[in-house]
């Protein structure tokens, strides 16, 4: 029977993370924070002297819309990393850090599959080095603050009914989506409607992830808007004097984490928003610190290339002057059959009607990385036992017709070795010219903004809202917030807003349902459909075979 994710991850041998560092990316100890022998924090005073080194190159890791048949874009993205090193290349992956909320519910963890993961991976996909818990402490102190503000006079004359900041907490709980506080009397402050978000889609998880330093976070942490007043001015969260405090919770949770992938080579975690409901990438800091380690840097954007490279691009990219060298777009022969209607359990039978259907979502995505982002890409195919040559001849022959090299790839199975050919084309890619390009400009208006990425990535008709929502939008405008980059929350199984339309639909209608302003992350947020900021569990949660066996060891994660 062969060895389960986890299993593969217990059996490792580890390097101790200090000797890691200091063989493969010259780090002393000095510069490191230990937590435990495997992974590590490195020091902010570090990552700042290395501004003047030259930068590697950055490949972008991306996939085709994600279907219940799986892609491995975490997989891809860390076999890659291998590949690069086995074929000679000095590379460090740098990854987001998994949430609570998909590995207790259905997603599961995010550490990588098979031969590709990186370890140590229970810490990983659990409580890793306390960041998330940070963020949630940081998040909810602002919101402790905000209702002891009101309860103590409000002198800021904040109108209960416009207050727009949420509460957070890392786990899938439906239950929290709206709810009442204050309830009890005077002495508990004032009733009023409030909620619960997943940490990840808090303001403050994307602060982290786009702060430059010490002194920018705590800028921006200070800029955020929670509320209005009775006269419809902003109230940030420096008025209410808290920001310093957020700062001092977060202070250790900036500086980005080291591990080791299965093959010992580097690793930086850092950061974890969603793709379908935040902007989908590590941290700045993060990349940045790996791109002055290293020659190559593999790092991934959450979902497909129509959500998270998009906010790839035109919001980490866009604001802090990051540019990817080539992209890589991961699928398999099993979702594009998915796409092309055939169900979960007939995936693995031969059908090459089925795949030629489906590949139209793989052909907008190569066309948007390629056209819109204006990246030199490779298609990377996860290989599975059941595929055959017939289908992969297909994916090659129609897929290769766009100029893009298609080529199959085996590191779940075999490591970076199974990688090598995907690793050898991102080489060559990254010799070639490209010129990264935005989606919209910045002098757009937020709704000529949001129309472009919903009619020239989504292949949508047009974009609608309510007219409440369209003069919250206008009154964005007006305030002065109509520079900032758009962040989409939508469904990321499908380029519209309904997860049944598979494939690549055209000429639907894209409905942004609420818009919210993250003035400290420096963008808008313009929920569209029926995708929620605080999900749901499933039926049968990840939860129940997640235990302990006799021994103490974790089982049943994957």
């Amino acid at each position: 029977m062969p060895l389960s994710d986890i299993e593969i991850a217990q059996q490792a041998s580890l390097r101790r993370i200090t000797e890691l560092a200091r063989d493969r990316l010259g780090i002393d100890d000095a510069h490191l924070i230990p937590y435990g022998h495997h992974k590590a924090k490195i020091a902010l005073p570090f990552i700042d002297s290395l501004q003047d080194r030259p930068d590697g190159k950055l490949v972008l890791v991306t996939a085709i819309s994600p279907t219940p048949a799986g892609e491995g874009k975490t997989t891809t993205t860390v076999g890659l990393g291998d590949a690069l090193n086995h074929i000679g290349k000095r590379a460090v992956v740098a990854l987001r850090e998994p949430s609570l909320g998909p590995v207790f519910g259905m997603k599961g963890g995010a550490a990588g599959g098979g031969r590709a993961q990186v370890v140590p991976m229970e810490d990983i996909n659990l409580h890793f080095t306390g960041d998330f818990n940070a963020i949630a402490l940081a998040n909810n102190l602002l919101a402790a603050a905000l209702d002891n503000h009101v309860h103590h006079g409000n002198a800021l004359d904040i109108d209960v009914r416009r207050i727009s900041w949420r509460r957070v907490v890392d786990m899938n709980d439906r239950a929290l989506r709206r709810l009442t506080v204050g309830l009890g009397g005077p002495g508990n402050g004032y009733p009023r409607e409030d909620g619960f978000d997943i940490v990840v889609a808090s303001e403050v998880m994307a602060i982290l992830c786009l702060a430059t330093s010490l002194k920018d976070l705590k800028e921006r942490l200070g800029r955020i808007v929670v509320a209005q007043t009775r006269d419809r001015r902003p109230v940030r969260a420096a008025d209410l004097k808290v920001h310093g405090a957020m700062a001092v919770l977060l202070k250790d949770a900036l500086a980005p984490n080291l591990v080791q992938t299965l093959e010992n080579n580097p690793a930086i975690l850092h950061g974890g928003p969603f793709a379908n409901i935040a902007h989908g990438c590590n941290s700045v800091l993060a990349t940045r610190t790996a791109l002055k380690l290293a020659d190559y840097v593999v790092t991934e954007a959450g979902f497909g290339a129509d959500l998270g490279a998009e906010k790839f691009v035109d919001i980490k990219c866009r604001k802090s002057g990051l540019r990817p060298q080539a992209a890589v777009i991961v699928a398999t022969v099993r979702a594009l059959k998915y796409h092309g209607g055939v169900a979960l359990g007939e995936l693995g039978r031969e059908n090459v009607e089925a795949l030629s259907k489906g590949l139209a979502n793989l052909r907008r995505h190569v066309e948007n990385v390629t056209q819109r982002y204006g990246l030199p890409c490779v298609v990377s195919v996860n290989h599975f036992i059941q595929d055959t040559e017939a289908e992969h001849g297909l994916l090659r022959e129609q897929i290769g017709a766009l100029g893009v090299p298609v080529l199959t790839a085996r590191h779940w199975a075999e490591g970076g070795s199974g990688a090598a050919d995907v690793a050898r084309a991102v080489v060559s890619l990254c010799e070639q010219p490209s010129a990264l390009r935005f989606v919209y400009e910045d002098g757009d208006a937020l709704w000529e903004k949001m129309r472009k990425i919903a009619t020239d990535v989504y292949g949508a008709a047009g974009i609608t809202a309510s007219a409440d929502v369209r003069a919250q939008i206008q009154q964005l405008q007006d305030s002065g917030y109509g520079h900032l980059p758009v962040c989409v929350a939508k469904t990321q199984y499908s380029f519209s807003t309904d997860p049944k339309a598979l494939g690549a639909p055209t000429g639907h209608t894209v409905t942004v349902r609420e818009v919210r302003l993250a003035a400290g992350a420096e963008f808008v947020v313009m929920i569209c459909g029926d995708i929620m900021t605080m999900p749901g569990l499933p039926k049968v949660p990840a939860a129940e075979q997640i235990d302990l066996d006799d021994e103490g060891r974790v089982v049943g994660l994957f």
